[in-house]
């Protein structure tokens, strides 16, 4: 069984041990991240990003799933043991509107926010979708259009749609997490997910500086800088910190129970690409209004046209998609709007994060599956494939 922070002694004692320390430093590396991970402010500059007066009800029709059961690569796994061998900080299930299942693991509480890592992205895409509704915010315009000082850069002709389905052709290797040396080290370093260095320019800087490796829309490329220049878009169409415009526009609208905590780099640039800290109700909340089309307790919060878009296969994103991923591609699968789509007519999609987070919508079971995990590594194989095929068998077993 997984230690959980409170066996290993972590931020334990007054001081705690010199090993026990969890920093800036080593926060994101195991098992350091098993404390850290419910306790980033503590780790990172904050923003606040409020609920609001009124909370969207969340009823309980609880029951015992712990022991479902499914099979994947030739193994029987119950839903408890998947929770364990991926290293499941927090699990939810709501179907039908209901919470069915809440899973807590040691030293985690209802109130406990937990760093979403890239589901982020989907919920910093979810603003973009509120604000185009608004009319404030043209995905089909450039970025320049918002951020004046990238006229002239590599940024010329990437509209903010290419941000959305990660197809602009700007240069950012992501493909190793654990390589210090690699270039996606050195943006997060930059954006200050990492310890900066004295002479590492501020992250504006940076990405006006970057290069271009293809033409815009050419190609899919997972690339979370993509998200961070979405969330600086969004911060000049309005003319505010991103944490407040989606407390204002998404977080308290929704009826988030709990005060969500957004983290900031260098000069408080937004960390849109994976700096959002919720509580897993408030995620599983945001989940349900995704699956009630921007709907949620009697109130339209994200356009529902918005959200539908998800439910369009777009045979040049599939295409793009299938190149980039090759074999490993689902058939039809795609990337949109800062979605994982698996299966866009029947509406099962995700926001997906790295060390285990992740939220599922899944309309043909009318459920929503939210999990928060600690992983050791930033990716697994094994981890992702055991936790898709257990909450994609529950969640067609909720059918």
């Amino acid at each position: 069984m997984p230690e959980s922070w409170i066996d290993l002694g972590l931020m334990s004692g007054s001081p705690p041990e010199p090993d026990k320390v969890v920093d800036h430093a080593n926060y994101d590396a195991a098992p350091y991240l098993r404390w850290a991970f419910l306790h980033m402010r503590e780790v990172l500059p904050t923003a606040r990003v409020a609920r609001g007066d009124c909370v969207a009800p969340m009823p309980r029709a609880d029951r015992d799933l712990a022991a479902f059961m499914f099979t994947t690569a030739g193994r029987d796994w119950t839903l408890a043991e998947m929770m364990e061998e991926t290293y499941v900080d927090g699990l939810m299930v709501v179907h039908d509107g209901e919470v069915v299942f809440a899973h807590y693991g040691a030293g985690m509480t209802p109130e406990t926010t937990h760093i979403c890592q890239s589901v982020s992205k989907s919920l910093t895409a979810t603003l973009a979708g509120v604000l185009w509704g608004q009319g404030r915010l043209d995905v089909a315009r450039p970025v320049p259009d918002y951020i004046g000082e990238l006229a002239g850069t590599c940024w010329d002709g990437c509209t903010i749609q290419h941000l959305l389905d990660m197809t602009a052709g700007v240069s950012f290797d992501e493909s190793d997490y654990e390589n210090a040396d690699s270039e996606c080290a050195r943006g997060f370093r930059i954006l200050g997910w990492s310890p900066r260095r004295p002479d590492d320019p501020l992250p504006a800087e940076y990405i006006a500086a970057m290069t271009r490796q293809a033409e815009h829309g050419a190609a899919f490329e997972y690339r979370s800088i993509l998200t961070d220049v979405l969330g600086w878009c969004i911060e000049r169409a309005t003319g505010e910190h991103l944490a407040e415009v989606f407390s204002r526009e998404v977080w308290a609208p929704m009826g988030a129970a709990q005060d969500a905590d957004f983290l900031i780099g260098p000069g408080g640039f937004p960390l849109a690409d994976g700096g959002f800290c919720v509580t897993l109700e408030d995620l599983a909340r945001f989940g349900l209004m995704h699956l009630q089309g921007g709907r949620i307790d009697g109130k339209q919060v994200v356009p529902a046209a918005w959200v539908q878009r998800l439910r369009v296969s777009d045979p040049g994103l599939v295409a793009a998609y299938a190149a980039a991923e090759g074999p490993a591609a689902e058939p039809g699968a795609f990337y949109h709007d800062q979605w994982w789509v698996r299966d866009a007519e029947a509406g099962i999609y995700a926001g997906l994060g790295i060390h285990g987070q992740s939220v599922l919508i899944h309309h043909p079971s009318r459920t929503v599956v939210a999990c928060f995990s600690t992983w050791p590594r930033p990716t697994s194989d094994a981890y992702s494939e055991l936790a898709s095929a257990g909450l994609l068998a529950l969640c067609e077993s909720l059918a």
